[in-house]
């Protein structure tokens, strides 16, 4: 949001506009803001570009991430081929997988698909700290223990189950059937009309 406002050549922005944008109030705003520091000034809001920077600082976004990622398929292929990614920070430096087919292919210009059995080498090697789990669930929670074993700092899982991680590892889960199926209920809900003949709206 903060980019996009920066792009087109916004300055500055109150507490009401963030709030507006992120479907919360400014007073919530203003609160969250205020735990890591004083960011805007009263009557003139914040600045665009300190603000956006600042985020990313709070958030890790001011360096590079190496990322390690499992699966070559349709999914991780779509992944890999994710833009967005890396021009927010995160390289997929390394992919692997188990299939014969796939191990030994090139990606890119200077990529090629690595069997997984080289994860551990290859990530102390080249200092890989997040990991992509992108193979099928069955398959889930054993990569992610060789991604542990790898020392892997974060996991993000695209695998439809839940695995089990130490506490010192964070991971987030990304299920796109859930993310359907609550849009297909936001649809219905759309669809019912109310009493007086007029159809609802989502929240």
């Amino acid at each position: 949001m903060l980019e996009e406002l920066e792009i087109e050549g916004h300055r500055t922005i109150s507490s009401q506009g963030l709030a507006h944008q992120s479907g919360v109030t400014s007073a919530q705003v203003r609160k969250d803001l205020s735990y890591f520091g004083n960011f805007g000034k009263r009557g003139l809001g914040y600045g665009v570009t300190r603000l956006r920077k600042e985020i990313r600082l709070i958030l890790g976004l001011n360096r590079r991430w190496k990322v390690a990622l499992v699966g070559a398929g349709n999914v991780g292929s779509a992944l890999y081929s994710y833009k967005e990614f890396r021009r927010q920070g995160f390289d997929i430096v390394g992919v692997f997988d188990v299939s014969p087919d796939r191990v030994g292919q090139k990606w890119g210009r200077d990529l090629t698909i690595r069997h997984v059995d080289d994860l551990k080498e290859d990530a102390e090697r080249m200092g890989m700290e997040i990991g992509v789990i992108a193979v099928p669930a069955r398959a889930a929670q054993s990569v992610a223990d060789r991604l542990v074993a790898a020392g892997m700092r974060g996991i993000l899982n695209f695998a439809h189950r839940r695995i089990h991680l130490p506490t010192s590892v964070a991971l987030r889960t990304v299920n796109l059937s859930i993310e359907l199926e609550s849009l297909a209920f936001a649809i219905k809900v759309l669809a019912k009309p109310t009493p007086d003949g007029k159809r609802q709206r989502a929240r």
